[in-house]
């Protein structure tokens, strides 16, 4: 099973979108030992992908007939993944969102 906290995963997700949401007062460089936003972004999107993963290799276990994996860790597994995948989707509509704002703004 991942060893990834699905949490962590979703509080990364929301910071992103709140991150997303504030409009800064000025463009300015991201301070030393802060992330990037691409690349929280990837990170986050990397995990979810990961979740997925797993989540289709224990169903194949599963299905294989493997006496070490229980249904209950397949579906909770598949959950998880059910749950990154929707909270990834929202923060992504969330960036579109933010995105047509600006792209409508005056100048």
């Amino acid at each position: 099973m991942s060893d990834m906290d699905i949490n962590k995963v979703l509080a990364d997700m929301r910071a992103l979108a709140s991150q997303a949401s504030q409009r800064p007062t000025e463009a300015t460089p991201a301070a030393e030992g802060q992330a990037d936003f691409g690349e929280l972004l990837k990170q986050s999107i990397d995990q979810v992908n990961s979740t997925q993963q797993a989540a289709r290799a224990l169903t194949g276990k599963f299905e294989s007939g493997d006496p070490d994996v229980d249904l209950t860790e397949v579906m909770v597994a598949l959950q998880k993944a059910d749950i990154s995948f929707k909270a990834m989707t929202e923060v992504r509509n969330k960036l579109v969102d933010a995105y047509r704002e600006i792209m409508n703004m005056p100048i």
